[in-house]
């Protein structure tokens, strides 16, 4: 069960400030447990603290650094059980998704251990010229200051995590707003954080309203912004962030191609996880399906077969595949999608109905790829079928999206997996699999629409340190 309240972290700190925010059980609807919420003036407050404990924090050594993430590890794993079930209450998440969450957040912490005493600069051989002669370069990491991090709802922990991580491993300071909808998660971290020995003021963890978040942002002493959530969210943040380096990881409308050649069944079990999992409220959910004309209809078949199949109910139950939306505005959003693509020509194939949260597992065919079904990304329990006939057709569909995150591509041809790698405009091919798939030391993010750097303890190092050269001359 959640406590009745929880505070924010302010400056590294517990501050039971008020009671302001309210976090709902969204299966039930009703009031799960209250929340702090901070205003501009504590936001104020926390960058300075950050600003003012980084040189503490850059000095802490690659092994002090690594004892704080190893400490958080041991701390997650023995409140593991306890994570899950809040991830569970506060976002609707069947318990089995959110006990693979708290695993993924675990990883991710052991991931940034190892890291953390590996970030290496290089010797730079300067004598190109005999103008350079006797002189000899070096670099080294620097972590590049207090950094600006806003996480979404829909991984909680682990998204939270892929930015606080990294930022500890690479000596950063920072201030986290966590999602309002879900901040449980990442106020547990900060309870664990808070266990460390990192510097007073190296962390601030703010549940916050959007209006009131401004300064994450713009504030100039914030030395990096990274934001996970909607594209138009996300666009329109980098366009006020100033000169600060913006990391965007937004979202998608990811299609899987099923070539001829493709296991059926396994494509098929493989894709029910990647479009259904957490009722498809991912980024890389898969929501486009290009099937080969010659396996078409006995695709569709088995695989709507076993979509109608799937259990829907509380996410508490083990049974349980099909949870609640994030709430029922965004069901009835994605519902009314649905109903204008049928209107247009599509045809539902399973599911289509809402009940408040809850939206039953869909798939449809014969959707005009211009609606909204199709062409957005409907971060919900739907996928949309689509026949092909040559494999150069099915990479042009892919393509044929303002987003690109990642892409699957069930095939057995080395040639055309490669010819996949080539020709896909996405940030990742995965093949013999779902676009849905992710582990967290990959670098993962889009182009396009979809985002703007990468993640993966590693790759969100690099932004997290800047490259400082050391030039020596021998007279």
């Amino acid at each position: 069960m959640l406590k009745d309240s929880y505070p924010y972290y302010l400056a590294s700190e517990a501050v039971y400030a008020n009671t302001d925010l309210e976090v709902t059980n969204k299966y039930t609807g009703e009031c799960a447990t209250r929340v702090a919420l901070a205003d501009a003036e504590v936001i104020d407050k926390a960058i300075a603290a950050a600003e003012q404990a980084q040189g503490a924090v850059t000095a802490l050594a690659p092994y002090q650094r690594q004892a704080i993430l190893e400490h958080c590890v041991k701390r997650f794993t023995e409140r593991a059980d306890e994570l899950a079930k809040a991830l569970c209450i506060e976002a609707g998440k069947p318990i089995n998704d959110a006990k693979g969450e708290v695993t993924r957040l675990i990883d991710t912490f052991k991931i940034a251990a190892e890291e953390s005493v590996r970030i290496n600069g290089e010797v730079v051989n300067l004598e190109i010229s005999a103008r350079a002669k006797g002189y000899q370069g070096m670099t080294k990491k620097v972590p590049i200051g207090p950094c600006s991090f806003i996480s979404p709802f829909n991984f909680p922990l682990n998204l939270a995590a892929h930015k606080v991580a990294p930022a500890i491993a690479a000596g950063c300071t920072f201030v986290l707003k966590p999602a309002s909808r879900t901040p449980i998660g990442a106020l547990i971290i900060g309870e664990v954080l808070a266990e460390t020995d990192l510097p007073k003021g190296a962390f601030s963890i703010l549940p916050c309203s959007r209006d009131g978040a401004d300064l994450f942002t713009t504030d100039e002493r914030l030395k990096l912004l990274s934001f996970t959530g909607s594209p138009d969210v996300g666009w329109a943040l980098k366009a006020k962030a100033g000169k600060k380096p913006v990391v965007l990881e937004l979202g998608g409308n990811a299609a899987c191609v099923v070539d001829e050649d493709a296991d059926i069944n396994d494509a098929i079990q493989r894709i029910i996880i990647g479009a259904y999992y957490q009722s498809g409220q991912s980024c890389i959910s898969v929501q486009r399906l290009l099937v080969h004309r010659s396996i078409y209809d006995e695709f569709k078949q088995a695989y709507v077969d076993k979509v109608s199949n799937l259990v829907a109910g509380d996410p508490a139950s083990e049974d349980t595949f099909i949870g609640p939306m994030i709430s029922e505005s965004e069901a009835e959003r994605l519902h009314n999608w649905i109903e204008r693509a049928k209107e247009e020509g599509g045809t539902i194939l399973c599911g289509g109905k809402r009940k408040g949260a809850m939206l039953e597992a869909t798939v449809m065919e014969n959707v005009p790829k211009a609606c909204d079904a199709s062409a957005e990304e409907a971060f919900g329990p739907l996928s949309v079928l689509y026949p092909f006939d040559h494999f150069e057709e099915a990479l042009e569909e892919v393509n044929n999206s303002r987003y690109g995150l990642q892409a699957g591509v069930f095939t057995r041809d080395i040639y055309k997996a490669h010819q996949a790698w080539n020709t896909l405009e996405v940030g990742g091919v995965v093949i013999g699999d779902v676009p849905s798939w992710r582990v967290d030391n990959m670098p993962y993010g889009g182009v396009k629409d979809s985002g703007l750097g990468r993640e993966g303890i590693k790759y969100a190092i690099e932004d997290m340190t800047e490259t400082r050269l050391m030039v020596i001359r021998t007279p």
